[in-house]
């Protein structure tokens, strides 16, 4: 098992984050990763900035942690994408993994941005395409 500080090591410039706002969803999320099922992830734009958290950036690669706070896996950002939550679309919500079509993608953002206090119809969604590094589980 490799540490935090090991990861930035080898991934010099990176961040640190955590996917999602529980750990079932944490879990659930990197499973999706790890099956090849999801290489797109979104978030409200402004919610960065109010948590401290660095945007990403295509090129860097950052550390996923699980819900435990250890290294999972190193994600390399591809494309940024910033877009109105009423017009992000299946092109985008697909490689997402985990929603059936848009519906569902707006009926579970929706409840997750509520959870956060960030949703607004027109709140603008960073949205995210990475790849896989490493999977630090082996």
């Amino acid at each position: 098992m490799i540490t935090v500080e090991a990861a930035l090591k080898k991934y010099p410039g990176g961040v640190v984050f955590t996917h999602g706002d529980s750990a079932a969803l944490n879990a659930e999320i990197l499973a999706l990763i790890r099956a090849g099922r999801k290489t797109v992830t979104c978030d409200a734009w402004e919610a960065f900035a109010a948590r401290g958290e660095t945007l990403p950036a295509a090129g860097r690669t950052d550390i996923a942690l699980d819900w435990s706070g250890a290294p999972a896996l190193a994600l390399r950002t591809v494309a940024v994408e910033r877009i109105p939550f009423d017009q992000v679309d299946a092109a985008r919500v697909t490689p997402m993994g985990e929603f059936r079509d848009v519906a569902h993608w707006r009926a579970g953002y929706e409840a997750y941005l509520t959870r956060s206090g960030w949703f607004a119809p027109q709140v603008d969604m960073l949205v995210e395409t990475f790849e896989v590094v490493e999977d630090f589980a082996g």
